[in-house]
């Protein structure tokens, strides 16, 4: 039997045969080189009075959140709202959600929640988001209500849920109001609806924001940290 030839088959070459002539310095510096790391944005530290205003806004919502010294507040500063049952069950700088019972101080003839009682706890949904951005603020702004509009679709014969989501427009509105020196509006809107979800009345209440006089001048005289 004759011996078997090998023949050297030209498509069975390694593929790294091809690259014979080519210098590995060639090969290597023909590949994409890594990119350059970017620099780094610097952030500025917060100033003094940034912290202090967050601080104050912490310690508003942990006495808010406190059963005790809510109901205190209420009795010695809100009595209405005392009596009519009031709650605040969620706050925090973008939101904020007020119940308020039906029972016998808040019914009206009609067997269901006056409408007054409503419109209370609509107005502390948004007037607590408000107290919070400004408890214990330097320099000081001054709050005030200055229109309401309410519209109702369903009678409330429970307790009836207000959340207001308008926190960060508030905080805008009294930034400008401090930055320009001149009295600044915001429509906050708070929506009621029953235990099933079911929607009761919506409220839309305008409030002003005006840097006090004394502070205006203080913050005139006293450079920005």
């Amino acid at each position: 039997m004759p011996p078997i030839r090998m023949v050297d088959d030209p498509d069975s070459r390694d593929s790294s045969d091809d690259q014979g002539g080519l210098d590995p310095k060639e090969i290597c510096s023909s590949r994409s080189k890594p990119e350059a790391p970017q620099a780094l944005t610097r952030l500025s530290p917060p100033s003094s009075k940034s912290i202090k205003n967050n601080l104050a806004m912490a310690n508003f919502i942990r006495i808010a959140a406190n059963p005790f010294l809510f109901r205190l507040y209420l009795l010695t500063r809100l009595p209405s709202a005392f009596f009519a049952g009031l709650r605040i069950t969620h706050l925090d700088a973008s939101a904020c959600t007020v119940t308020v019972p039906y029972k016998w101080f808040t019914r009206n003839p009609f067997r269901s929640t006056y409408f007054a009682c409503l419109a209370m706890a609509a107005e502390m949904s948004t007037g607590a988001l408000t107290m919070a951005q400004l408890y214990k603020r330097k320099p000081s702004v001054s709050m005030l209500v200055v229109h309401l509009e309410a519209n109702y679709f369903k009678k409330a014969t429970g307790r009836t849920h207000f959340q207001c989501s308008d926190g960060l427009l508030i905080s805008d509105a009294i930034q400008k109001a401090i930055a320009t020196g001149e009295g600044q509006t915001i429509r906050a809107r708070s929506a009621g609806a029953n235990p099933s979800g079911e929607p009761v009345a919506e409220f839309f209440i305008t409030w002003s924001f005006k840097i006090r006089s004394a502070a205006k001048k203080d913050a005139a005289k006293t450079p920005a940290t």
